[in-house]
């Protein structure tokens, strides 16, 4: 027995056919009122992404992820290896955003956010509408045989991909250097930095082959937020939905007849015309329900609302819904679950807010050499032999910096200058000696506070330990 159509529903990812080969999307042109609020909001973040890597803020780059010198910019602001649990926190109070959100709104973020859909739907499918066609010339034109216009429409098409793949990859490099960094290399000549060059090709065909080839199949298979949503969408959260209620009405769909009155014939309000369908990034069916592959794009809204508006039938089959909303006609509500997501990310932003505000500017750390045990000198002084390291996160150079001990009386020797200099977004590491008389040892292992000085100006203050024998006074 067959199953009636509207209550099939398939098994598979819907980009591979029967054969378990790859099916092509040739997604229609998309128009209409979310489209365009989209377009505005991409082009928007295009512009950030691309120049977010040469903003600079009180000489800091804005946006810098470099891993291998273990440096970070968020938003003028630098990170070292010592503010790693900064990074921790900002992380996780990330995570529990992207969580409340996804929660709430579902996998918006895919569809208006992602740097993934914004490249491919607002530049490389756009350029592809220009050199191809829309979706049926598209279709004829992968079906016919190589002849010269096919072959001039793929080579063109192939040539700008590549020209905008090594664009991004060049300012990919730029958030993981530096721009200051990668425009010495551009300016230069490209054979003394193999290394880069090599990189910037590698990231280039990467990025070629994610926007040409490969495409939806990112968010399909390879993105782990598509499966994080499974897990976190409920029947309260706002997705782009199929009012399956009002579509499928008493006896299901059917293609549209004028003058048909549908309250009649018991149909719904869907006509059944695959343009939601056809119009999908990502080739799937919306009235099949909730889907991992859904981006919430919200292209077939816009369809949909075109295709009601021409049969004479109210808009809003398609559109933004809750399952409860749509079975129960209940309005949204902020349950106990996302206003305990909510109370956590309260708190975490909390944290992190507190924690940036007592961030120092400089961080210095003095630690005993390994192995060294402590010498005795004459008049019963005690020498311990440490190394030191000053970090400074500013844009200004630290000069004539020196120690002083704060929390005991005795000396403090560099082994090269007594006072160093601390460059900007850098650090200064060497040896020094401390000395104490023993009689301020009470036991053998005593706690020094250290203060250091820019001038008189005291600038951050640390503590290490001090080894020697107990004072018998």
């Amino acid at each position: 027995m067959e199953t009636p159509k509207n209550e099939q529903f398939r098994d598979s990812i819907g980009t591979i056919n029967d054969e378990g080969n790859r099916a092509w999307v040739f997604p229609k042109k998309p128009s209409g009122r979310f489209y365009k609020y989209r377009s505005y909001v991409s082009y928007f973040l295009i512009a950030f992404l691309l120049s977010a890597p040469f903003i600079k803020i009180n000489g800091n780059q804005f946006l810098l992820f470099n891993v291998l010198e273990r440096k970070f910019n968020i938003f003028g602001f630098p990170f070292w290896p010592q503010d790693f649990h900064l990074m921790v926190i900002s992380m996780i109070t990330g995570v529990v955003f992207v969580i409340l959100f996804t929660v709430v709104f579902g996998r918006i973020f895919c569809g208006w956010i992602c740097p993934q859909t914004i490249f491919l739907e607002m530049v490389f499918r756009k350029i592809e509408y220009v050199i191809d066609g829309d979706r049926g010339k598209q279709i004829r034109l992968a079906k016919q045989p190589w002849n010269a216009e096919k072959i001039r429409k793929r080579i063109l098409k192939w040539i700008v991909f590549f020209i905008i793949s090594f664009i991004i990859a060049n300012v990919f490099l730029a958030y993981l250097i530096g721009s200051d960094e990668l425009i010495s290399y551009i300016t230069g000549n490209p054979l003394n930095h193999i290394s880069t060059l090599i990189s910037l090709l590698i990231f280039t065909g990467v990025f070629y082959f994610v926007f040409a080839w490969f495409r939806e199949q990112v968010c399909i298979i390879a993105c782990p937020y598509g499966r994080l949503q499974g897990v976190l969408l409920d029947n309260k959260t706002i997705n782009v939905a199929y009012d399956h209620v009002r579509g499928e009405g008493k006896t299901g769909r059917g293609k549209f007849k004028k003058n048909e009155d549908r309250e009649t014939t018991g149909k719904g309000d869907c006509i059944d015309c695959f343009q939601c369908v056809h119009v999908c990034p990502t080739g799937i069916d919306i009235r099949n329900g909730t889907q991992l592959e859904c981006v919430n794009c919200t292209a077939c809204i816009d369809e949909c609302d075109h295709m009601m508006e021409k049969v004479g039938l109210p808009k809003g089959l398609i559109r933004y819904a809750s399952e409860e909303n749509i079975v129960k006609k209940t309005p949204f509500k902020f349950t106990a679950r996302m206003k305990g997501y909510s109370a956590v990310l309260f708190i975490l932003t909390g944290i992190l807010v507190g924690m940036l505000f007592l961030r120092n500017d400089v961080e210095a750390t003095i630690l005993r050499l390994p192995g060294q045990l402590y010498q005795h000198k004459e008049n019963g002084i005690i020498s311990n032999i440490y190394t030191f390291k000053v970090v400074n996160k500013t844009t200004e150079q630290i000069d004539d910096v020196s120690y002083k001990l704060l929390s005991h009386k005795g000396t403090i020797e560099m082994v090269t200058h007594q006072n160093f200099e601390v460059p900007k977004q850098g650090l200064a590491e060497g040896t020094l000696f401390i000395e104490l008389h023993q009689s301020e040892m009470e036991k053998e292992k005593e706690k020094l506070e250290i203060g250091i000085f820019s001038g008189d100006k005291l600038i951050e203050t640390t503590t290490t330990n001090f080894l020697g024998p107990r004072s018998y006074r």
